[in-house]
């Protein structure tokens, strides 16, 4: 069931939204685990939605040693400790316009937990609103959560694959900043400009920063006719397209495939999590600027 509120806005898939408003009716609702996901580490004990449990992306989501995700045994584990049962509603927020909230939430869709959504606004909106910060680290009974095996057939994409895709017909699309795209820089332009060797973008791809997805006065998403006329009237994109989103390590992209799949209700993209950290530092693959 969608909330009312969103459920104006026209989206494909509006029960994926729940406003600041429906978390705080269900602080207290043992079905749900509200959980914060962000990209400044610090955020969260110093203060965060009563209730709500941390999940890092670096700790918590991604295996140690090699750079990909943790396996299943791994997400059990950790759904276990956050206390979490496959019937356990799981809402996200976060800062960054929950931009690591939509990607702790593609995580949990690689195995399959599809009872989960995203809180409109993430940290700002909640902060905005004045509501309640606490600093109390909750716990909760462990619970034996089961999970399937990891999928990363249907939503995430790899290197070789898109190689493969090039000239195909396929849509990518480059959701870093205009000057990440043109190759002028290689990271966003407030941070260091480090962790790739060539600049520029893959062949064919559109820019579309993440960011134009979101109010920036709240960090809401826009409407569904808003997002039409950015990635659709402006970007060629159609519901029938296959298309590949990417960024530099595959966050700010799982921003826009949530755009995509859910807002917009298209049935095939995928997120290209190597992004431009891997394609910039490969041997012999194309670049364009």
């Amino acid at each position: 069931m969608s909330d009312p509120e969103i459920a104006t806005r026209g989206y494909a898939h509006p029960e994926v939204l729940v406003t600041t408003e429906w978390v705080a009716q269900h602080l207290n609702d043992p079905s749900v685990r509200i959980v914060e996901s962000n990209e400044d580490p610090l955020l969260y004990p110093s203060g965060h939605i009563p209730g709500a449990v941390q999940v890092d992306w670096a700790a918590d989501l991604n295996d140690p040693l090699r750079r990909d995700y943790l396996d299943r045994a791994g997400f059990e584990k950790l759904m276990s400790r956050i206390g979490v049962t496959p019937e356990t509603t799981v809402v996200f927020y976060g800062d960054k316009n929950n931009w690591w909230a939509c990607y702790a939430f593609w995580v949990f869709q690689l195995f399959g937990h599809t009872n989960a959504k995203v809180m409109d606004g993430g940290r700002l909106k909640w902060e905005k609103e004045g509501r309640p910060l606490v600093k109390e680290v909750p716990t909760y009974p462990p619970t034996e959560y089961r999970a399937r095996e990891r999928d990363d057939s249907k939503i995430r994409i790899f290197r070789d694959e898109v190689l493969k895709k090039l000239g195909t017909g396929v849509k990518l699309v480059d959701v870093r900043s205009p000057q990440e795209y043109t190759g002028e820089r290689t990271h966003m332009p407030e941070y260091p400009q480090e962790g790739v060797l060539r600049g520029g973008h893959i062949p064919g791809a559109k820019n579309v920063p993440w960011a134009r997805a979101a109010n920036p006065e709240d960090g809401t998403f826009k409407s569904a006719a808003e997002l039409k006329a950015i990635y659709e009237q402006e970007a060629g994109l159609t519901p029938n397209d296959e298309v590949i989103a990417y960024c530099r390590i595959g966050e700010r992209s799982s921003h826009t495939w949530f755009v995509l799949k859910y807002l917009l209700g298209y049935p095939n993209v995928r997120n290209y999590d190597g992004s431009w950290t891997e394609w910039g530092n490969s041997v012999g693959v194309p670049i364009e600027r």
